[in-house]
């Protein structure tokens, strides 16, 4: 699960930590099933997907201080999306003030805390979620 950055296994959606993250934190949520459509996932998988939503929030509030969040999802091809045949959902943890120069000067954004280290902040607190 640390090799691939997966946080949790729910019944019909898992939680992993984005590779490219936006921010510290930034983790999306996804369905095992294969699908490009919302319509296709079941009442039962969108209600685990906002319970899912809701614990990931109220964990990067008490972990990592999130003041906010950015949540959504980039779908179809127009949309943004990065692997157009597979709907995940995004979660972005935000602080006030957390915007700075870095991506329109220099191109690149400041992560301060490694990948594996956000693995290793974040794992015990997605465990205790059943």
């Amino acid at each position: 699960d640390k090799e691939n950055l997966l946080l949790f296994r729910g019944k019909e959606f898992f939680i992993l930590m984005n590779l490219y993250p936006y921010t510290n934190g930034h983790i999306m949520i996804s369905p095992y099933l294969h699908t490009s459509e919302m319509n296709d996932i079941s009442l039962e998988g969108n209600q685990e997907l906002m319970i899912l939503t809701n614990q990931s929030m109220k964990i990067l509030k008490k972990s990592i201080g999130a003041e906010g969040f950015n949540f959504g999802a980039n779908l179809g091809k127009a949309g943004g999306a990065g692997i157009e045949e597979h709907i995940h959902y995004h979660i972005v943890p935000r602080w006030v003030g957390d915007t700075n120069f870095m991506p329109v000067i220099g191109n690149s954004k400041v992560i301060v805390e490694g990948l594996r280290e956000s693995w290793d902040n974040l794992k015990p607190h997605f465990d205790l979620l059943k």
